[in-house]
C-alpha cells in the first residue's frame, strides 16, 4: 500500500501491499498485512487495510491511503444506508457492485485502489476482486498487491472449497508470510477478520500470535 501518488498503471497499482480473501465452507476471510511504503521509504507499521463494512462484508485495500480509506467510508455509509432503508442487509455481490459503480463512475480522476470485498449472506460466502476501473469478479480465493504474486502460488496448492475459516485463517497467515519473505513493501504484521452467518469478527493479537506459534511463523517484532 502505498502513501505517495502514483499514475494509473496496473504495474504501480499491484505494489506497496499483499491482501487476501478467502471463501471457506463456514464462511470468508480477509487478511492482510500492516506496511504502508511510499517508494522505497517505510511510510507506517501499523496501517489498517482491513475494514468492517457491515456486519456481514469487509474489504481489503491496496493502491494510495488517502483514496483507499475515502472509498471505505464512502460504501461504508452506503450500505448502511440500504440497511436503514430496507431493513435488511446489502447482499455481497449487491456491495460490490456498488462499490463497482463507485470506481467506474469516477473516470476524471479515478480512485488509485485495487479492493477485495468478502461476506457472507443467504447465499454462502464470497470475495470479488475490484479493480481501479470498476470492473468486479467473484472467485474462490483472490489476493492483490505486490506480493500477490507469491501468495498466489501457495493459495493454488493449498487451497481447498471444504476449508474451514480456522484452517482459511493459517492458510492467509502462511500467504502473508511467504509474500513478507520476498516483497519488500509488505511487512510488520497481520490483520485478519472472520466472516460466517453469526458473527463478524476481528481476530486478536494474542490469537494471531498462538496461531502463528502453532505454524511455526516469527512472531511480528513488537513496535514501540
Amino acid at each position: 500500500m502505498q502513501a505517495q501518488p502514483m499514475v494509473l498503471d496496473e504495474n504501480r497499482l499491484l505494489k506497496g501491499t499483499t491482501t487476501i480473501g478467502l471463501v471457506c465452507k463456514d464462511g470468508t476471510v480477509l487478511a492482510t498485512e500492516r506496511r504502508a511504503t511510499a517508494g522505497s521509504f517505510i511510510a507506517n507499521k501499523t496501517t489498517q487495510k482491513l475494514f468492517r463494512i457491515d456486519q456481514n462484508i469487509g474489504i481489503t485495500v491496496a493502491g494510495l491511503v488517502g483514496d483507499a480509506q475515502m472509498l471505505a467510508r464512502y460504501l461504508k455509509a452506503e450500505v448502511t444506508l440500504y440497511r436503514l432503508r430496507r431493513n435488511a442487509p446489502l447482499s455481497v455481490e449487491g456491495a460490490a457492485t456498488l462499490l463497482a459503480n463507485i470506481l467506474n463512475g469516477n473516470r476524471m480522476f479515478p480512485y488509485y485502489a485495487w479492493l477485495i470485498l468478502g461476506g457472507v449472506d443467504a447465499k454462502g460466502g464470497h470475495v470479488f476482486s475490484v479493480d481501479p476501473a470498476g470492473g468486479s469478479i467473484e472467485d474462490r480465493f483472490v489476493s492483490t498487491g505486490s506480493g500477490s504474486t507469491f501468495v498466489y502460488g501457495l493459495l493454488e496448492e493449498n487451497y481447498s472449497r471444504d476449508m474451514t475459516v480456522s484452517d482459511a485463517v493459517d492458510l492467509a497467515l502462511r500467504g502473508l508470510t511467504t509474500a513478507m519473505k520476498r516483497d519488500s513493501a509488505s511487512g510488520d504484521g497481520y490483520l485478519v477478520h472472520v466472516i460466517t452467518a453469526k458473527e463478524y469478527r476481528e481476530l486478536g493479537e494474542d490469537e494471531l500470535n498462538k496461531r502463528l506459534k502453532a505454524l511455526k511463523i516469527p512472531l511480528p517484532p513488537a513496535l514501540p
